[in-house]
């Protein structure tokens, strides 16, 4: 188990937050998100994927967001790339990591990506040695980890034996993935202490969604099981359309509010982060923030009624 108290969370509102979203994000409001996200000290941002554009619209200036964001300063720049073209487009963009999801059921790879499980391995195999190849890291996401919403619960050993595959193909990064947020606690300790017998934890990190409003305790679980990596979505941006009624990603203000509160430093600045998820909230026109936001707005209205 992890001795080392500091969180690492990579931030994917910009990706997994607005892939979803209806209508298209200007460029030029999705830079000025990533600049506000670094400067409350998120230096680890997936910002976008390199998939087709007919695919997912939001997504369509891959090319160009990365390329004005490579010169922000201390920032760790991730992409998606779902297959060969994908990674090949990413490595010529200049990012710094691309990133694969394998799904652990042969359901949930069809549906999402029209490839069956065996299929869908050859693939993120094929993308990791790519971008291994040109000296890029590379995350290896197993999606569905704990339940798939087409085959049910999901066997830890399925998990284990995927996420093998990945680091044998050259892997640096499982990140382990509630994607329709069924998971408990007990489940995410569980999985992460099976994972870490013969995986070091400090390759491991947790990408939680918060459906059932058990992000936080979830994410808790995988602290107190040595997981010191984890992703998660400024406001809760996001969520899975696999999953009705999703209420979106982990927010990254109530991870970095619990984590700091409990003695494990993130390095992100709270109230700096607010602006950003202020900035997400006007930008999509829809209200976010997690349950950290509305403590800190409630907090700030009563310090200014006993002044007054």
């Amino acid at each position: 188990m992890s001795t080392d108290p500091n969180i690492r969370i990579t931030e994917v509102a910009l990706r997994d937050g607005l892939q979803g979203h209806a209508s298209f994000i200007p460029t030029e409001q999705k830079l000025n998100l990533l600049k506000l996200l670094s400067k409350a000290g998120l230096n680890s941002i997936e910002a976008t994927s390199f998939v087709s554009p007919k695919t997912i619209p939001q997504l369509a200036d891959a090319e160009e967001l990365i390329a004005r964001s490579r010169e922000l300063p201390d920032v760790r720049l991730s992409a998606l790339a779902p297959n060969v073209r994908g990674v090949e487009r990413a490595i010529a963009s200049g990012v710094h990591e691309v990133a694969v999801v394998l799904a652990a059921t042969d359901t949930m790879n069809r549906k999402n990506l029209g490839m069956s499980l065996d299929q869908a391995i050859a693939a993120s195999e094929e993308v990791i040695a790519r971008a291994a190849s040109r000296k890029l890291s590379t995350r290896a996401y197993i999606a569905v980890a704990f339940e798939c919403p087409f085959e049910g619960l999901v066997p830890s050993d399925v998990v284990v034996s995927l996420a093998a595959r990945m680091l044998d193909a050259g892997a640096t990064e499982l990140v382990i993935a509630d994607t329709i947020g069924a998971a408990s606690p007990a489940q995410v300790q569980e999985v992460c202490r099976i994972l870490t017998r013969s995986i070091p934890s400090d390759l491991i990190g947790l990408h939680l969604h918060d459906t059932r409003g058990m992000g936080v305790a979830n994410a808790w679980a995988g602290i107190s099981a040595g997981i010191r990596r984890f992703d998660a979505s400024a406001g809760g941006l996001g969520g899975c359309p696999f999953a009705p009624g999703a209420a979106g990603n982990l927010a990254t203000e109530d991870l970095v509010l619990m984590a700091e509160s409990c003695g494990y430093p993130t390095g992100v600045d709270l109230p700096a982060l607010y602006d950003a998820v202020a900035f997400a909230s006007q930008i999509t026109g829809r209200t976010l923030g997690g349950r950290s936001m509305s403590w800190a707005k409630a907090r700030r209205t009563a310090s200014v009624a006993e002044s007054s």
